[in-house]
């Protein structure tokens, strides 16, 4: 029969779901802790529960050394010439000898000493028993209760330990009472100076995937096999399942009749959204449905490396297939593990045509050269970053208006420059006179001509006349040199004998 003492350590093992072993190895260390300070002694000890009578006894022992052996520990070890001359020669090297002390005038502060330490023993095998028990089941999902409510966290009882539920982890749907029963995600054990930290979560992806196989027994026995989840929980969850069996539909397994499966879930999840996608092993079909229920154009792949995706949709469809805040594209994402780089078939366009200009390579010109600008507002234009006059002749009104320091009358000027640049003149507008340096070579030129001949009295040929009066120089000032020169002409031609004139023998 088991004492008293024995039996409230069995009740207390119980109660905190500890080996009973544990609490009779802190009992007897803690009377060997009170012991040893109450003799001030150094020697070693050792204490012992007798579970029936529920007697603790404690003793000093020292271990018998053989004679060639060196004492190294006086105060743990004896000779064993003085052990056998103490206690009989039958004592051998390697034994122990004991001397059992007297723990009645321990006292209540010994007393007070060893309760703390069996509390503490007690305390560290409760942690490393929840420890052991719940480090392993990490993404198990458990039933708890909730046992009481903290700020914005909840504190669940999950039986053998207490779990803590953060607010981030809890859905913005779901609101519970103290006792109500529920089911968690084992998110993770922490080891933390308080004992085992046990944090457990209702918006993990988990918990949709638990739910889903508890309701669909195709996901029970493996013939739909659930590929992927993305959640953000209270709003929506994307789920992708595939079937072993090509008679069996995975999408209309888990929707059951008139829809009674999902809504079970939909219903345990207070109304969060939850679409069901075929999963496809090709990653282009596979993006198509996952971006559901909008109507995807095309899908190609931009970077395989990278897991990078171009999804190309009609204008009408982009709002809906990037979804409020952005959430179903970034649901789709999650659920390929791809990035996904969503446009419209008009940003498309744009892209396409922006990359075949630049590809085309079109002419650069300074900005410099329209010299109708004048450096002041040179500046502005460059410090805005237009540097050329191909990029300025782009920009619309509205576009140069927003440049500092650039009002309607500078607007004005520039708009009449680059006209003016690429020699588009209104009516009543002056177009500029070329350098004096383009018409002087010309015109001297015939003069020079009318010269050389004058005093060679050769008249000009028909050919040399006809030059003569259709390549005037360029530009309207150099006309009157020209004239000058053909008259010079005609009156070295009349002084020039009919005999010497050209076609005189033919008369």
């Amino acid at each position: 029969m088991s004492s008293a003492l024995y039996q409230t350590i069995e009740m207390l093992s119980r109660e905190k779901n500890i080996d009973p072993e544990i609490v009779v190895h802190a009992v007897e260390e803690a009377i060997v802790l009170a012991t040893r300070k109450y003799y001030k002694s150094q020697q070693t000890m050792r204490g012992e529960l007798n579970k029936e009578t529920g007697e603790i006894v404690v003793y000093a022992y020292r271990t018998v050394m053989a004679p060639e052996e060196e004492l190294t520990d006086p105060i743990n070890q004896i000779p064993l010439v003085e052990a056998q001359a103490e206690h009989g020669a039958e004592i051998e090297p390697g034994m122990e000898i004991r001397t059992y002390l007297d723990t009645r005038p321990l006292g209540r502060i010994a007393a007070q000493l060893a309760k703390q330490v069996i509390f503490q023993k007690v305390r560290d095998a409760e942690r490393d028993t929840v420890f052991n028990e719940y480090a392993h089941r990490e993404k198990e999902v458990l039933s708890a209760t909730v046992k009481r409510i903290e700020g914005p966290d909840m504190v669940i009882d999950l039986g053998k330990a207490e779990a803590r539920m953060p607010r981030r982890e809890q859905s913005r749907l779901e609101s519970f009472s103290v006792g109500e029963r529920i089911r968690v995600v084992l998110l993770k054990v922490d080891r933390t100076a308080k004992g085992p930290q046990v944090l457990v979560s209702r918006a993990a992806p988990e918990l949709v995937q638990n739910l889903f196989q508890s309701e669909v027994p195709e996901i029970y026995d493996n013939t739909v096999v659930i590929r992927a989840i993305a959640r953000e929980a209270g709003e929506r969850t994307k789920i992708a399942v595939m079937s072993r069996d090509k008679d069996v539909d995975p999408v209309g397994a888990c929707v059951g009749m008139k829809g009674m499966r999902v809504q079970s879930i939909i219903r345990e999840l207070r109304g969060e959204k939850i679409d069901i996608i075929e999963y496809s092993e090709e990653i282009t079909t596979f993006a198509e449905k996952a971006l559901q229920p909008a109507k995807v154009s095309r899908v190609s792949i931009v970077d395989l490396e990278n897991k990078q995706l171009e999804v190309i949709v009609d204008d009408t469809q982009l709002s809906l297939a990037i979804g409020k805040k952005g959430q179903n594209v970034r649901l789709a994402a999650k659920l390929l593990g791809w990035k996904i780089d969503i446009k419209s078939e008009e940003e498309k366009r744009q892209e396409v045509e922006q990359q075949m200009s630049a590809f085309s390579g079109g002419p650069s010109t300074p900005i410099e050269q329209v010299t109708e600008l004048g450096d002041s507002i040179l500046q502005k234009l460059v410090a805005a970053g237009i540097t050329t006059v191909e990029a300025l002749a782009d920009m619309t009104p509205e576009q140069l208006e927003e440049i500092p320091g650039i009002g309607e009358k500078t607007l004005e000027r520039i708009s009449v420059a680059v006209r003016h640049y690429f020699g588009e003149y209104e009516e009543g507008e002056v177009r500029p006179e070329p350098p004096a340096s383009e018409s002087l070579p010309a015109a001297a030129s015939t003069e020079a001509d009318a010269v050389k001949e004058t005093d060679a009295t050769a008249a000009p040929s028909e050919e040399d006349s006809s030059e003569s009066e259709i390549s005037p120089a360029p530009g309207e000032a150099s006309a009157p040199v020209a004239e000058e020169a053909m008259a010079d002409s005609k009156v070295a031609d009349s002084e020039t004998p009919d005999s010497e004139k050209p076609g005189s023998e033919d008369a």
